[in-house]
C-alpha cells in the first residue's frame, strides 16, 4: 500500500511517503494565509521524486495545527451561545476562582462568545430527564430572528441537563434550521461532549462550533485539490486522541483536531518503545514552534479527556480553554527551533514562547527575518551546517544568524563573546523544556530518571542529550525518520474513535437494563465512525473503561473494563479494582463509602500498525567519519573537535564516541562528548550516557 502522511505544523511541513515498505520524506516551510499549498507542493514533489503520482496514493493522513492556531488567535467563526435560562453567563463565569490567586495584574481568559450573543430560553429537565419545563416553538423562532440579524456564523447549543437527555437541543437545533442561513454551522453539547460539568462541556461545544466553519472549508478545500491533483483513496484525519478518522468526522467535531500533529509524535514514540522494548518512554517532539512531552508505560502513552487550549496567561494552567475530548496528555512549552531570544522586561535574557514562524524565519533563513531564534544561536555554535539543510531546500547564512544574536543578545548583555551569548540562548531554552518535564513527571507522580528520552522533530535531535542530561536521563532514542517524526508517527496510528456517556448512580442503584442499552449506544455510535474507514476483513477492537469515586468527591478515577458490563459480578469486579486503584494512587480507602458510578467511556478502533520485528543483533563496527566540525561545548568553554557522520552512510551496529553531529536532511543530532552513539538494526541511533557530568 501507498500512503501520505501531512503535518502541517507553525514553521514546517512535513509529507512522508511510505511505498514498497520504504520511507521517503520532505519538509518545506508551511504557508500560514493557505496551508495547504506548501502541503501540495510537497507531496507532488516527494511522489514525483519518487516515481509516483498522487493517483497511486491509496491514503493521505492529514494532522495540522490549524484548529488550535484558530482558537490562539481568534480567527473563528461569529459565535453565539444559546443554552438554559439563568445560564448565561456560565462561560463567564468558569471555575469561580482565580488561577494565580495572588497576581494582582492577572487577567482572566475572555470567552469565545460575548456577552451580547450569549442566549436563553426558558427550558428545563431535571438531573434525572424529567421535563420541567419545554422549550417553545414561537420564542425559539425569535431567537433565530435574532441570530440571524447578529449575522451569526456559528450557534452552540447546550442545555443544563442535555447529558441526561438530548432532546430538547435537538428540538431547539431543528427550530433554527428553519430559519437560519444552511450555511449556519449548528452544535449540540449532547453531540460534541455529553458529559457533566456544565462550564467544560459549554466550553467545548462552544469551541466546536467557533473552529467548524474555518476547518469543515479547508478540510473540503484541501482534499478537493488533492483529487484534482489524481488523488483517489481515502483522506484521514489524525485525532488528538492518538487514532485516525474520516473527513465527514472531522468536519463535524474539529475540536478533536486540536493536538492532533504532536499526537503524531507520541504515536511515533509508540512504535519505538515497542520495537527498543522500552517499558518507559518520555517522548519529546521539538519543531520550529513549539516543544511537546508525553510519557508513555509499556508502550502507552498517558491520555486525558480534560484538558486546556490557548493559555495566554504565561502557560498558566487555569490560564485557558477548557475542553473535553479524548486527547494524549501533552504538555506543550513555547520553545522551538523558532523561538525568539530578547531581554525582558528586568534586562534578563528569555526565550519563546513567540515564535519567528515560517514568516519570516530565523535571521539565517535570510527570509526576512532579523530576530536571534534557537536555531541562530545552534548555527552560531556549529551545531547546525549549511550543507544539506531541509534536505538542500534552505540555504542558512551563519554570518546572518551571527549578527542577529550580537546585535539582540551579546551587545544589549554586554558580551563580548557572541558564543557564549548563543549558548545562554540554547541554555534557557533547554531549561524550560527540561523544567517542564519535572513538573510533569511530579504531577503524574513518576520518577524521570527511569525513562528513556525519544526526541523527534525537526529540532527535537539537537537538544535531546542537554535535556537528558539535566533531567538525569542515561539513554536517548533518535528514531528513524526524527525529523518528520509526527508525519511516520501517523503512518503507524490505526483508524480510532472514543466515546463518553455520563452515568452518575451508585453503584448499588445501577440498573444493569440501562448500562446495557448505554453501552450498545456507545458501541453503535463509535462502530459507525470507525468500520466505514476499514478495510475489508479488517478486525475492530474495543476498549472500555469506567470512571467512578466515592460518594461526596468531586473527581473520579479511570477504570478499565475487560468487556462490557453484563451482570452483577462484574460489578462487584470493578468495585473491587476501584478499591485497589484508589489505594495506590492515593495510599488510602474510604472503607464504608458508597462508590458511583461517573461515566463509561469506548474505544473502537481499527487494527494498529505491527511494529517492525528484529531477529539478531547486528554486528557491532566503528562507524565512518566523513568529515570533521568545529562546535562551541559550553563544558569545555572552547570549541571542540566534532565527527561528522551522515546518517544514510551509518550501517546497523555502527557505533561512535561524541563529540559528533549526525546529520541527515530532515534534522540533526548533536553528541556531546561523554555520549556514546550505536545504530540499532532497525535504524534507531541509540545515545548512552558515558563518563560526561
Amino acid at each position: 500500500m501507498t500512503r501520505l502522511a501531512i503535518d502541517i505544523g507553525g514553521t514546517f511541513t512535513d509529507v512522508v511517503l511510505e511505498h514498497g515498505g520504504q520511507i521517503s520524506s520532505h519538509k518545506l516551510l508551511t504557508t500560514p494565509a493557505a496551508p495547504e499549498v506548501a502541503a501540495l507542493e510537497g507531496s507532488a514533489w516527494l511522489v514525483a521524486d519518487c516515481g509516483l503520482s498522487l493517483s497511486d496514493v491509496q491514503t493521505v493522513i492529514h494532522g495540522t495545527t490549524l484548529a488550535t492556531n484558530a482558537l490562539i488567535e481568534r480567527r473563528g467563526a461569529k459565535t453565539a451561545l444559546v443554552t438554559t435560562e439563568g445560564f448565561r453567563d456560565v462561560l463567564e463565569m468558569a471555575y469561580e476562582k482565580r488561577f494565580e490567586q495572588y497576581d494582582t495584574d492577572l487577567q482572566l481568559p475572555q470567552p469565545l462568545v460575548p456577552r451580547e450573543l450569549r442566549f436563553t430560553l426558558r427550558e428545563r429537565l431535571t438531573a434525572e430527564g424529567q421535563v420541567l419545563a419545554a422549550p417553545d416553538r414561537a420564542e425559539t423562532l425569535a431567537l433565530a430572528q435574532r441570530l440571524k440579524d447578529a449575522g451569526v456564523e456559528a450557534v452552540a447549543v447546550g442545555f443544563l441537563h442535555a447529558t441526561v437527555d438530548p432532546r430538547h437541543e435537538l428540538q431547539v437545533r431543528d427550530w433554527l434550521a428553519e430559519l437560519l442561513d444552511p450555511k449556519v454551522t449548528i452544535c449540540l453539547s449532547s453531540e460534541v461532549s455529553p458529559e457533566i460539568r456544565e462550564y467544560e462541556r459549554f466550553s467545548t461545544t462552544v469551541a466546536n462550533a467557533y473552529v467548524r466553519p474555518l476547518m469543515a472549508h479547508y478540510l473540503r478545500r484541501f482534499d478537493t485539490r488533492l483529487r484534482a491533483r489524481g488523488f483517489d483513496g481515502q483522506f484521514m484525519l489524525m485525532l488528538s486522541g492518538g487514532g485516525l478518522t474520516t473527513l465527514d468526522q472531522a468536519a463535524k467535531t474539529p475540536i478533536r483536531l486540536v493536538e492532533s500533529g504532536p499526537a503524531g509524535g507520541v504515536a511515533l514514540g509508540a512504535r519505538v518503545a515497542r520495537e527498543l522494548s522500552e517499558d518507559r518512554l518520555l517522548a519529546f517532539d521539538m519543531g520550529g514552534t513549539t516543544a511537546k512531552i508525553c510519557f508513555l508505560e509499556e508502550a502507552i502513552p498517558a491520555t486525558t479527556r480534560r484538558f486546556e487550549v490557548a493559555r495566554a496567561w504565561r502557560d498558566i494552567k487555569g490560564s485557558g480553554l477548557p475542553v473535553r475530548v479524548p486527547t494524549t496528555e501533552l504538555v506543550e512549552i513555547g520553545a522551538g527551533g523558532g523561538s525568539i531570544a530578547r531581554r525582558d522586561a528586568l534586562g534578563r535574557l528569555a526565550v519563546g514562547p513567540k515564535s519567528a514562524g515560517s514568516v519570516p524565519g530565523p535571521a539565517c533563513y535570510n527570509l526576512g527575518g532579523t530576530l536571534p531564534t534557537i536555531t541562530d544561536s545552534n548555527v552560531v555554535l556549529g551545531k547546525l551546517r549549511p550543507e544539506g539543510f531541509a534536505g538542500g531546500k534552505l540555504t542558512l547564512l551563519p554570518d546572518l544568524a551571527h549578527q542577529a544574536v550580537a546585535r539582540n543578545v551579546a551587545e544589549p548583555l554586554g558580551m563580548s563573546s557572541v558564543e557564549w551569548a548563543a549558548a545562554g540562548v540554547l541554555e534557557i531554552g533547554e531549561e524550560a523544556m527540561a523544567n517542564a518535564a519535572r513538573v510533569h513527571a511530579i504531577e503524574q507522580g513518576k520518577d524521570v530518571t527511569r525513562y528513556a528520552l525519544m526526541a523527534s522533530g525537526g529540532a527535537g535531535p539537537l537538544h535531546a542529550v542537554r535535556i537528558a542530561e539535566k533531567l538525569g536521563i542515561s539513554r536517548v532514542i533518535i528514531p528513524t525518520s526524527a525529523g518528520v517524526g509526527s508525519a511516520v508517527g501517523f503512518l503507524s496510528a490505526p483508524v480510532a474513535y472514543e466515546v463518553a456517556r455520563s452515568l452518575i448512580l451508585a453503584m448499588e442503584r445501577l440498573d444493569l437494563g440501562q448500562v446495557t442499552r448505554l453501552q450498545a449506544g456507545m458501541r453503535e455510535e463509535a462502530s459507525a465512525v470507525v468500520l466505514p474507514a476499514l478495510g475489508a476483513g479488517e478486525e475492530v477492537s474495543y476498549t472500555w473503561a469506567a470512571e467512578l469515586r466515592y460518594a461526596g468527591q468531586g473527581h473520579a478515577l479511570r477504570v478499565g473494563l475487560a468487556a462490557p458490563l453484563a451482570d452483577a459480578t462484574d460489578l462487584a469486579a470493578l468495585e473491587a479494582r476501584f478499591v485497589a486503584q484508589y489505594l495506590e494512587t492515593y495510599g488510602t480507602t474510604l472503607d464504608g463509602n458508597p462508590i458511583e458510578m461517573v461515566a463509561l467511556s469506548l474505544i473502537c478502533s481499527g487494527p494498529a500498525v505491527e511494529s517492525l520485528a528484529v531477529t539478531e543483533a547486528a554486528t557491532a563496527h566503528p562507524a565512518v567519519v566523513t568529515a570533521r566540525a568545529e562546535v562551541f561545548d559550553p563544558v569545555c568553554g572552547a570549541r571542540v573537535d566534532a565527527a561528522v557522520l551522515p546518517r544514510r552512510a551509518l550501517q546497523p551496529g555502527a557505533f561512535h564516541a561524541g563529540p559528533a553531529l549526525v546529520t541527515e536532511a530532515q534534522t540533526t543530532t548533536w553528541v556531546p562528548g561523554g555520549w556514546d552513539l550505536s545504530l540499532h538494526a532497525l535504524g534507531h541511533v541509540i545515545l548512552d550516557r558515558g563518563s560526561r557530568q
